[in-house]
């Protein structure tokens, strides 16, 4: 990976070629532009000095930038939370958004496997990954067991990760 190297190109064109998808992630967990923007910005400047800390062996390299755009965004969430500086929306769909799965990941197949779980285990999947939200959260949102839950999400990301791989 150039960037790794410091190349700046190839950082920028990296930049440019998966912008709209981060941006994405965060405006879909934070809900305000700014917000998202600047989990954008942090998650690119880690992406920047860590680099070199990609491993190949271990997914792909837009499902690390992803991640780190993720969990920067679930970070500032927490965050207002806490600090309950502003109201934060509430209005949790409880059906799967498999529009929202497909743009960010321009994957059919991911929305045709994510069809065939169950709808509990859709449901726990989109509050946990799509939201953003921590398992507690989830279980308030659905009114379900926490072991209920951790049971969904854990077999529902099994079940995608055999459909994904046949």
């Amino acid at each position: 990976m150039k960037v790794a190297n410091n190349d700046k190109p190839a950082f920028e064109k990296l930049y440019m070629a998966t912008k709209n998808q981060m941006y994405a992630i965060a405006l879909n967990i934070l809900k305000r532009p700014e917000l998202a923007e600047e989990a954008c910005q942090e998650g690119y400047v880690k992406i920047w000095y860590n680099a070199s800390s990609y491993q190949e062996g271990q997914g792909t390299v837009l499902t690390w930038m992803i991640s780190i755009v993720r969990y920067r965004a679930l970070d500032m969430l927490r965050y207002k939370k806490v600090r309950k500086e502003e109201p934060l929306e509430d209005d949790i769909v409880l059906t799967v958004d498999l529009d929202f799965v497909q743009s960010v990941s321009g994957n059919d197949k991911l929305k045709s496997c994510m069809s065939e779980l169950e709808l509990a285990q859709r449901q726990a999947i989109q509050l946990a990954f799509v939201k953003g939200l921590s398992h507690a959260e989830v279980v308030e949102s659905i009114d379900s067991p926490l072991g209920s839950v951790k049971s969904w999400i854990r077999r529902g990301l099994k079940s995608l990760k055999r459909c994904l791989t046949s």
